[in-house]
């Protein structure tokens, strides 16, 4: 999971930055994201459009890479026990995420982007060169803090209510997922106030 260029790990980041930010642009209807937050009787008084499905498809993509990233991390026997049932349940806030991403996109009248094999994502991941628990989890607050970073970033896009709550509440998981992670490093906390969204 760990992995082994700069670039890559940049472009995994990069990659939900750029997604999040096509969603500030291209805008998610609030249908769509009523539907996503749980919120149908709003969603029904809106509109979709197909590329909010395209939208959703690529956020999909993207929780199930987490998910698969989590998965090598806890097959890798590289986790203390304790660190383990952490990770186990931060992937399960993502197959939260993921379910609710489905179900709207069903609702939507789009069909949900398939979860690949959990071998291609070893392979995008770089798994082969995990060589102790850190490696897991340095991999793993990357992905969490460029992934709060870019549910903030969007926020400000958003004339509707909704959309910015929705946006804020996978912020809220994504950070709090970096901070428990960084902690698990041993990292210290950011020594300045407003270090996410910037």
């Amino acid at each position: 999971m760990l992995i082994q260029s700069k670039r890559l790990e940049t472009g995994i980041i990069s990659d939900r930055r750029a997604l999040l930010r096509g969603v500030g642009t291209l805008g998610l209807s609030a249908a769509a994201v009523a539907i996503l937050g749980g919120c149908e009787s709003m969603a029904a008084s809106n509109s979709a459009s197909a590329a909010d499905v395209d939208i959703l498809n690529v956020a999909l993509g993207l929780e199930h890479e987490a998910i698969n990233a989590y998965q090598l991390g806890a097959e890798s026997g590289l986790l203390d026990k304790p660190v383990l049932d952490v990770a186990v349940l931060f992937q399960s806030h993502h197959k939260a995420h993921r379910d609710a991403l489905i179900s709207t996109i069903q609702k939507m009248g789009g069909k949900p982007v398939a979860e690949k094999p959990i071998g291609d994502y070893a392979t995008a991941l770089n798994a082969g060169s995990l060589k102790n628990q850190g490696d897991v989890l340095h991999l793993a607050a990357r992905l969490e803090k460029g992934a709060a970073n870019a549910y903030l970033g969007v926020i400000p896009s958003f004339n509707d209510n909704g959309l910015k709550q929705v946006s804020a509440r996978l912020a809220a998981d994504e950070t709090m997922h970096w901070t428990a992670l960084a902690s698990a490093l041993g990292e210290n906390l950011p020594s300045k106030a407003l270090t996410f969204g910037a």
